[in-house]
């Protein structure tokens, strides 16, 4: 009897062995459904990426190609660092027509409709005059207002997107003092594009982040994203918060993101196109608009348009949701934006509401 049992023993251990020889079948690893998040350093600020309800597989493919995407968008609209826009900038003043690269033609076509829409208030021709104010380089302790004859000289020369005629592939310019810079438009074009590569792969909801500036899709967990403002004069303090719904953007344009203070003055890098001089009605604009882009360009057009005028622009430039924030601290709210932002902290501030937009 112990033979046979040690014999079944054996075969036992021989089908066992057989077994673990000859299988064809991996270990398959648990697919982890969650939520992530990237970070990536483009247009002088982090941009947060928050994927929900997707595999870390997907994840890791979103994250890499978004950062491909920003790095090239970077380099090939930045109007500073030699690439493709510098090119275009240097050809323009020649007056003749030359061969736009194809991935310019996009954005400045739609650069050229809302400059349009909002009565030339947003502007990117006026390169010329965002360096002579030096914003970009980031040294305020030294800082003070360019020579008045000069700003003047840049105004009058009047750069404008319309000075820009684009036929099939070429640029050409009736104005040698059109310089582009897309600072104002080129977060929030980017975001734009972004999202739709999200929605390639096949991402239901999510939400990228640019220093507050955002757009989101779908929602979080199983209600609608909620976005918090910030206090134009107190970093610290939240003023104001809206429920964002799918495919919704919320872009804020503040006095406070870049500035110098020169003999008691407060200058911010929002230019005015009229004057030459930083815009100073204003402290914030915060718009919603399902297009990021627009909603980017909008912010800074109601900005400089100020408490009296950002009716008329929101209105041509289709806007729905405006909440002004004006340089004595009133703010200025739409019907629609009243009923759907809850506001924090007033300081006392009055409340005006406008006619429909």
């Amino acid at each position: 009897m112990r033979k046979i049992l040690f014999s079944l023993f054996l075969c036992s251990l021989f089908l066992t062995a057989c077994d673990s020889l000859f299988s064809n079948t991996p270990s398959t690893p648990a697919v982890t459904i969650g939520k992530y998040q990237h970070s990536i350093l483009s247009f002088g600020t982090v941009i947060d990426v928050t994927l929900i309800d997707v595999d870390q597989h997907k994840a890791q493919q979103v994250f890499s190609t978004l950062e491909e995407d920003f790095a090239l968008w970077h380099r090939v609209w930045n109007p500073w660092q030699k690439g493709p826009l510098v090119r275009v900038n240097t050809l323009i003043p020649t007056k003749a027509a030359f061969n736009l690269p194809l991935h310019l033609i996009p954005i400045i076509k739609q650069s050229q409709t809302l400059y349009e829409q909002s009565d030339g208030l947003f502007n990117p021709a006026i390169g010329h005059l965002i360096n002579l104010w030096k914003f970009h380089e980031y040294k305020d302790s030294d800082k003070q207002p360019p020579d008045d004859n000069q700003i003047d000289l840049m105004v009058t020369a009047n750069p404008t997107m319309s000075a820009l005629q684009l036929t099939n592939i070429q640029l050409q310019s009736s104005n040698e003092n059109v310089q582009l810079n897309f600072g104002a438009f080129a977060k929030g074009y980017a975001i734009e594009r972004s999202m739709k590569t999200l929605r390639k792969f096949n991402i239901s909801n999510a939400v990228i982040n640019a220093g507050g500036d955002l757009k989101v899709i779908g929602q979080h967990k199983d209600r609608p994203w909620k976005i918090g403002i910030r206090h134009p004069r107190n970093k610290h303090a939240i003023i104001a918060s809206v429920q964002t719904y799918d495919n919704e953007s919320i872009f804020t344009s503040g006095d406070y993101e870049r500035f110098f203070i020169f003999e008691e003055k407060r200058y911010n890098h929002i230019l005015d196109p009229r004057t030459g001089y930083p815009a100073d009605q204003s402290q914030s604009v915060t718009v919603i608009h399902n297009d990021a882009g627009i909603a980017d360009a909008a912010a800074t057009a109601l900005f400089v348009a100020g408490p009296d005028n950002w009716h008329q622009i929101a209105k041509k430039m289709g806007i729905k949701y405006v909440m002004l924030i004006a340089a004595n601290g009133d703010i200025h709210l739409n019907p629609a934006m009243a009923k759907r932002i809850q506001l924090n902290n007033k300081d006392g501030s009055s409340v005006k509401i406008s006619e429909t937009l």
